[in-house]
């Protein structure tokens, strides 16, 4: 007689566990993005000192996108394994666009209303942005990078 033993854990690309509800996602989905916030903001600071405030936005905006999805994948949606890892990144950077659009039109504004406005409120502008981008990026994540939890179908 012959055993055959099923896999234990997880295979890559797969949730880690069964999809979970948006009641056990918003919270890790929060922490996540209070820290990509305060990880994008330090960017953004560093960045400023040496270059102007769009492509200072650009820079700070683009390498937290990356490691909020990366995090997002992981912690909220539970997907661990490489398969399917660049197709997410690809599809977050829709969120990316979407953040970076109200962020640089957030700068745009405060330039043409407040030229010269103080790193203060330049950052505050952004903040605003940014909580307005994590709606539309929860939403994109959820229904549309990862379909509710799982990772989509195999091979996807």
């Amino acid at each position: 007689m012959t055993l055959i033993e099923e896999p234990v854990g997880p295979t890559p690309g797969e949730p880690v566990e069964p999809a979970p509800g948006a009641r056990r996602q918003l919270p890790s989905f929060l922490v996540i993005g209070v820290l990509s916030t305060v990880f994008y903001l330090g960017l953004f600071v560093l960045a400023r000192l040496f270059t102007d405030p769009q492509v200072a936005n650009l820079i700070a905006l683009a390498v937290s996108a990356v490691a909020n999805t990366a995090a997002n994948r992981r912690f909220t949606f539970g997907v661990v394994g490489s398969q399917g890892m660049v197709r997410h990144q690809l599809q977050g950077a829709v969120a990316f666009l979407i953040g970076l659009g109200l962020s640089s039109g957030v700068l745009a504004l405060l330039d043409r209303l407040v030229p010269h406005a103080a790193r203060p409120v330049e950052v505050a502008g952004l903040v605003v942005a940014n909580g307005l981008a994590t709606v539309a990026r929860f939403v994109l994540l959820k229904v549309w990078v990862f379909r509710g939890g799982a990772a989509g179908p195999a091979g996807s």
